[in-house]
């Protein structure tokens, strides 16, 4: 999750009504597919299969529907700011704009870690690219490196990082994904030995051995950004039948290269030998040397690095572009709202750079790579999942309390659907939140209590972080030419919660905050 990989979330919004169900699909295939993380779920062989339709069934299809009815109900400014608030108040709103913003920063040492590797993958030498791809100081320079890049190239404005997010993106992960699924189905069917047990039986996962669910966990973050493409359901001729097919579409074909990816790996790196951060290159290597074109494996190292640098730059851009809309609005203290000529919140990417250099230490006091890799992975997901959860919490409520309010798009089956729906979504997020604090036996994290009480420590103070911030603020903080529209109960003089008879909301400017 890792987070969906962003650098293929930036799309041209089409014109009412011509988006077609096929292209919206590719549209959310391309928003959620990262190759990054497919290491960690090829420890699992063909049980991962399981994992995968878990994880969809449980999380991916919820998100997608939940985040289309919020989208079209509630197309103002905010996004997730914007649904939360709606149902449980500002306070909450900020907690789940701020858990977003922060979940991405805790992303970037983790999705930078694969660049580093990556790049150490370019030397032909690959006993020199192994213990260059372990050695921390190397690794932190280049996670370094290139998050300060990207954050200077998410300066130049939106026209800049567009470009790098889209070929940065074909390069970097569709025409990879492509190559390793052909070649190592190729590789298996050719004859070659596969490091998996392909038996029915190794489908259902050992739950005698619980720490299998651990490692799982971080597959729903897999599926995360399905959401992201919500506002285009609008553009989608009849959404009502089209979106759900769409999604349907999208979610299938997601899970088909996820699990084929996995696969791919596991069929040709053996199982003890698994890397969270260097067993995609070495699948890359070991298939192109069977294929007879060793001389292909640096140069698809380096589109991964691409891809990752894509990514990032679009990441920098997108959340801070989202906190400099609630800053404006008045949750944050004039400095954050401070913009460039490109219109970029400069002063809010200079900060989020510093906390993912101090975060980005964590590589030095960690024992291994890996285990840092592991316990930033993990902190991602809890953040990510609490976000998740307000929105889960919000949908259902917003049926209640406004159930008057136009939606272009409803979950099918009334109450109930969306019980049934953002219920199941809930639930497996609340699973995969708890599973989150359990250190994995499958890797070397050093004192489990450490990694443990570093979990919990962080996203404590992540966490109870947004709630000192919204207690401090100051009328004052409010830019008077910002055009956030107020929230249904702010125009309305009632408090979140209230059942509301009103259909639609009013759109001036915020000038103050109803606590």
């Amino acid at each position: 999750m890792a987070p969906a990989d962003p650098s293929k979330t930036t799309a041209t919004r089409a014109p009412v009504g011509k988006i077609s169900i096929f292209a919206l699909a590719i549209m959310n295939i391309v928003a959620v597919v990262s190759l990054r993380g497919l290491p960690a779920e090829a420890e699992y062989g063909l049980s991962s299969i399981f994992y995968y339709l878990f994880a969809a069934l449980f999380f991916l299809v919820p998100v997608s529907l939940v985040a289309a009815e919020l989208a079209t109900g509630w197309p103002e400014k905010g996004g997730v700011f914007r649904w939360v608030g709606e149902a449980f108040g500002a306070k909450w709103a900020f907690l789940a704009m701020f858990m977003l913003f922060v979940e991405v920063s805790v992303w970037f040492p983790t999705a930078l870690t694969f660049a580093a590797v990556s790049l150490a993958y370019t030397d032909r030498d690959l006993s020199f690219a192994e213990q260059l791809s372990s050695n921390k100081i190397f690794v932190l320079v280049i996670v370094l490196a290139v998050y300060w890049l990207a954050t200077f190239i998410a300066f130049r404005g939106v026209n800049s990082f567009a470009r790098v997010a889209k070929w940065g993106g074909i390069v970097g992960t569709i025409v990879p994904a492509a190559i390793l699924i052909v070649l190592g189905f190729s590789y298996v069917l050719a004859g070659n030995k596969s490091h998996v047990d392909l038996e029915w039986g190794e489908l259902i996962p050992n739950f005698n051995n619980f720490s299998n669910v651990v490692l799982a966990a971080s597959i729903f973050l897999f599926y995360a950004g399905m959401e992201m493409n919500a506002i285009h359901v609008k553009d989608v001729k009849n959404p009502t039948r089209n979106y759900p097919i769409a999604v349907g579409i999208a979610a299938l074909g997601t899970v088909v290269i996820f699990v084929l990816g996995t696969l791919a790996i596991a069929f040709v790196v053996p199982r003890t030998d698994i890397n969270l951060t260097q067993s995609l290159l070495t699948a890359y290597v070991d298939m192109f040397r069977w294929a007879g074109i060793s001389w292909a494996a640096p140069i698809m190292a380096a589109a991964l690095a691409i891809g990752v640098l894509a990514g990032v730059v679009t990441w920098v851009a997108g959340p801070s572009s989202g906190l400099l809309q609630v800053a404006k609005a008045g949750y944050l203290p004039r400095f954050f709202q401070a913009t460039n000529r490109h219109g970029m919140a400069t002063h809010i990417m200079l900060i989020q750079a510093l906390a993912v250099t101090m975060l980005s230490i964590l590589f030095v006091v960690l024992p291994s790579v890996q285990a840092a890799y592991q316990i930033l992975s993990q902190l991602t997901v809890i953040l990510y999942l609490v976000m998740y959860l307000l929105m889960f919490a919000a949908a259902i409520y917003l049926r209640f309390s406004q159930p008057n309010r136009p939606r272009p798009y409803r979950i099918p089956g009334g109450v109930a659907g969306m019980w049934i729906v953002a219920g199941a979504g809930f639930t497996g997020a609340l699973l995969a939140f708890v599973f989150s604090f359990i250190p994995p036996d499958q890797i070397a994290v050093g004192s489990p209590v450490v990694f443990v009480v570093i979990l919990l420590a962080l996203t404590a103070f992540f966490v109870s972080l947004p709630f000192f911030i919204y207690r401090a603020r100051k009328p004052h903080w409010v830019d008077p030419g910002n055009d956030f529209a107020p929230f249904t109960w702010q125009a309305e003089g009632s408090h979140p919660g209230v059942v509301s008879t009103s259909a639609t909301d009013t759109s001036t400017a915020v000038t103050g905050e109803t606590a």
